[in-house]
């Protein structure tokens, strides 16, 4: 038998169907982007959204870098940040998991498991509320209000999701004013405790979820006077609730799928 060479093991995790490579960053390369792109592959790798690579800190837990699936670095994923939480849990027992992403500290306070699902409420900080911004696209005037959630938020309000919205997400996460790149949300309200979101994330394209991107959407919505705190965020991956009382709170699920080898 032949030898397979380096070999690096994962764990695979998803927090409303948004899916991540949990990694400890001993097997990091030199070049992460390379590589965290490589194995994000859907055809040619594991599959997966971005790559939480892992590092020892004295500041936290744990420390996680994110690298999309295009091997750009990410400040933080809500969801990438739940997974990490999960995998720590289930190899040591603790009821607060302090990690630290590219956006600060983030305190994931454990709440329930029932084997390889986890839930956790995650504070996730402070936001920054922009003005509404007004863009052209395609010859098109498109509102959206900016949120940072430590990334960058676009978020729209729309009456309904309209066939092909993914084309013009990508055309405005291209848009000049945005220099670094854009999270886009587009969220239709239900009523004041509910809404439905749809995600085109940096560096990925359209998720079934996203975590920063949830508490952008209920974020705008309550500043726009739609919503009020807590809002229900129902997307396709699954339903997460955004809690706003001065910091923002994300509570989800998260599950750990699996176990594996990437023959590098």
């Amino acid at each position: 038998m032949t030898s397979l060479g380096r070999t690096i093991p994962y764990v695979k995790a998803s927090a409303c169907g948004n899916d991540f490579l949990i990694i400890n960053g001993v097997h990091a390369a030199d070049d992460l982007a390379a590589l965290s792109r490589r194995i994000c592959d859907r055809h040619e790798g594991v599959g997966a959204d971005g790559v939480e690579w892992l590092f020892p800190t004295h500041q936290a837990d744990v420390q996680a870098r994110l690298f999309n699936a295009d091997g750009s670095e990410a400040e933080i994923s809500g969801n990438g940040t739940r997974c990490v939480a999960a995998h720590v849990c289930s190899e040591q027992a603790k009821e607060t998991v302090v990690i630290l992403t590219g956006a600060g500290l983030k305190v994931c306070h454990f709440i329930s498991r029932r084997g390889a699902q986890f839930e956790f409420e995650v504070a996730m900080g402070e936001p920054e509320v922009g003005d509404e911004l007004a863009i052209e696209v395609n010859g098109r005037e498109v509102r959206g209000i900016l949120v940072s959630m430590g990334n960058p938020h676009y978020v729209i309000l729309v009456k309904e999701f309209v066939s092909g919205w993914q084309a013009e997400a990508a055309e405005i996460g291209r848009h000049k004013c945005f220099k670094q790149g854009v999270n886009i949300e587009l969220v239709k309200i239900v009523d004041k405790s509910n809404i439905e979101v749809v995600f085109f994330e940096r560096g990925v394209g359209e998720t079934q979820s996203s975590g920063t991107g949830s508490c952008a959407a209920a974020v705008a919505a309550t500043v726009a006077g739609k919503t009020e705190s807590p809002v229900s965020v129902h997307t396709q991956g699954g339903v997460q609730t955004v809690r706003w009382e001065k910091q923002v709170y994300l509570r989800g699920s998260a599950r750990l799928i699996c176990r594996g080898e990437f023959f590098a």
